[in-house]
C-alpha cells in the first residue's frame, strides 16, 4: 500500500517547511499528486524522488528558476542529479579530511613536543583556506541567485505597477476628454 502524507507530515518528514512545500506547489515545482476529500495537499510516496532532486540542486546553489529548467528539460536523469551531489560531497570530504591529516599532523608534533615549523602551519592555513573558499564562494552563489531574483521580481512588480498606471491614467483621459 502507498504511504501518503499531508503538507505538514511532508515538511516533518523531510524538515522542509509547511511554507517551502506550498510555494513549491503555487510555482509549479512541486505538486502533491492528489488531495483529501476537504482539499487539503496529499503527497505519495512516488513524489518523494522529485522533492529530493529538487532540494539536491537548491544545495548545490542553483536558484529556483534553474531548478525548475533542470527538472523539466533534458539536462537531467533523476539518477544524474543525485551522481552530482555524490561528486559534490566527495570534493567537500576531500577538502576536510586534508584539512584533518593537518592538522593531526600539527597535533602530534606538538604532543611530541617537537617543534611546530612554518611549512606544518602553512599547510593548516592553506586547508583551511580552501574550505573556508568553497563555502563562502558556495554561499555566495545562493545570495546572488537570491538578489537576482528579487531584483527580477521588483522589476516585474515595478512594469506591472507602471502598466495599470498607465492604463488607469489612460481611461481618466478617455472620462475627461470623450
Amino acid at each position: 500500500m502507498t504511504r501518503h502524507w499531508k503538507v505538514g507530515e511532508l515538511a516533518k518528514l523531510t524538515g522542509l517547511t509547511v511554507r517551502t512545500l506550498r510555494f513549491y506547489d503555487q510555482i509549479g515545482l512541486f505538486s502533491p499528486s492528489g488531495q483529501t476529500e476537504s482539499g487539503h495537499r496529499l503527497y505519495a510516496e512516488s513524489d518523494l524522488p522529485r522533492l529530493q532532486q529538487i532540494v539536491s540542486l537548491k544545495e548545490m546553489g542553483l536558484s529556483l528558476d534553474e531548478v525548475q529548467a533542470a527538472m523539466t528539460g533534458d539536462r537531467f536523469r533523476p539518477h544524474e542529479i543525485v551522481d552530482l551531489q555524490i561528486e559534490r560531497l566527495k570534493e567537500r570530504i576531500g577538502r576536510q579530511q586534508q584539512l584533518l591529516e593537518q592538522l593531526r599532523h600539527v597535533s602530534r608534533r606538538m604532543a611530541a613536543d617537537a617543534p611546530v615549523n612554518v611549512e606544518d602551519l602553512t599547510a593548516v592555513f592553506q586547508a583551511m583556506k580552501a574550505s573556508h573558499e568553497k563555502l563562502v564562494d558556495w554561499r555566495r552563489t545562493i545570495w546572488m541567485s537570491r538578489l537576482d531574483a528579487l531584483a527580477d521580481w521588483l522589476t516585474e512588480d515595478a512594469a506591472e505597477s507602471a502598466a495599470e498606471n498607465a492604463a488607469e491614467e489612460d481611461t481618466h483621459f478617455k472620462e475627461d476628454n470623450p
